[in-house]
């Protein structure tokens, strides 16, 4: 209910104290309390504008408010929002449908869930019914927080306070097929990694790894799983991320834009290997009815505008103007998953300064700020941001902060 003039609405500062009082502190102490949202932008409680080029960690596809998912979940409620996974529940139908036509086996199976980390919980599920218990993944990798996904994630800080994890997993340098040789045998149950490591830096691998991973795998009989939690739906340049390589993956994973801004995850799985059985897996939200209405919208919205494509001239722009500022050292990733890696390590500053000037990105690391902007975006507001990086840039030179 919006407040009177003599109850204004509670600001930034107000929310921020609530916050601490309230939330658990595992995302440390958010300063911004967003109210409401349109297209690529954001508005706080204090009423400030925001150009958001994270779009919620490369999850709002099609940024906020977007008539389409407006339409799509407006009319699904008011049929059926929820009902168990005993009965049929058509817009799952139509989703699974939908992804397997993206998919390259068009016999595969799909499995929903709620989240990426339970994409790949699952996927690790699935490995274990090969009848092997050895799974690799590549260091530096993110798959989630939960203990399976955890287990699987390459960065030892996110895992230290929570060990003992699970056992049998074995870690390989990303990018290094050297190093995979090393660790895959026919012991081997399931390879996951990342198209792109998102995470890690925006980490992208040299041209043909891929398929020189899947050749691996095929040769040791093990599971070739990708997680296209963060570069699937369109935001690689292609629906997963990993179409460049030409690769036929036994697993993928997705999540994050999938739903364009509501919760659900998706395991896509190969015809040529074993999927669950019945009362093998389950939960109770995945493929609810709504985000699955939410998710038709994204991909029918995704063709018509071809956003794939959009974002692949974006990518071009935004490497051209980027590698101009001298304080840039190198930009990687693929199409709106980009990575500006800095020559001195002043990211979080340089994010911190663009936070005041109106513009919202994210360091992975001192020297790497991650940009993950919505499919929408347009030219006007590619240089909006290229503007206001100029500008943070400069005022964190003149602050002298090294």
């Amino acid at each position: 209910m919006a407040k009177s003039k003599n109850n204004p609405p509670d600001s930034n500062a107000q929310y921020s104290a609530r916050y601490l009082d309230l939330m658990s502190a595992n995302y440390g102490s958010p300063n911004l309390a967003m109210i409401k949202g349109k297209g690529a932008y954001l508005f706080d409680s204090n009423g400030k504008k925001y150009l958001d080029f994270l779009a919620g960690i490369a999850t709002n596809a099609l940024g906020q408010a977007h008539p389409a998912i407006i339409k799509a979940v407006n009319e699904q409620i008011k049929k059926i929002s929820h009902i168990s996974n005993f009965y049929i529940n058509p817009q799952s139908l139509q989703l699974a449908e939908n992804l397997r036509s993206l998919f390259h086996d068009v016999e595969g199976k799909v499995f929903f869930c709620n989240s990426g980390a339970e994409a790949n919980e699952a996927a690790l599920k699935i490995s274990r019914l090969s009848g092997r218990y050895q799974v690799l993944a590549a260091a530096g990798g993110f798959h989630g927080r939960t203990m399976g996904a955890l287990s699987l994630t390459g960065q030892e800080s996110k895992k230290a306070p929570f060990r003992p994890l699970l056992k049998d997993i074995s870690f390989f340098t990303y990018g290094d097929i050297d190093s995979l040789k090393k660790v895959i045998s026919k012991k081997t149950a399931m390879v996951i990694l990342e198209p792109i490591q998102g995470e890690n830096g925006v980490i992208t691998p040299p041209a043909g790894y891929l398929k020189e991973v899947e050749n691996l795998c095929r040769k040791n009989g093990a599971i070739f799983a990708l997680d296209a939690v963060q570069t699937g739906m369109g935001r690689c340049g292609g629906w997963f991320g990993y179409e460049s390589e030409a690769v036929e993956p036994d697993i993928v994973t997705l999540a994050k834009g999938l739903g364009g801004g509501l919760p659900i995850g998706a395991v896509l799985v190969s015809s040529k290997i074993r999927s669950f059985a019945a009362g093998e897996h389950g939960t109770t939200f995945g493929g609810n009815p709504i985000v699955s209405a939410a998710a038709n919208a994204v991909i029918k919205t995704i063709k018509k505008e071809k956003l794939i494509d959009r974002g692949l001239k974006f990518q071009q722009l935004l490497f051209s103007q980027l590698l101009k500022f001298p304080e840039v050292k190198m930009v990687r990733g693929r199409g709106l998953l980009i990575g500006i890696v800095l020559s001195q390590p002043i990211a979080k500053e340089v994010v911190e300064e663009l936070e005041k000037i109106g513009v919202l990105a994210n360091s992975t690391s001192d020297e790497v700020i991650r940009i993950a902007p919505p499919l929408i975006i347009t030219r006007r507001e590619i240089d909006l941001f290229l503007k206001s990086f100029e500008k943070a840039l400069k005022i964190v030179g003149k602050e002298g902060v090294s």
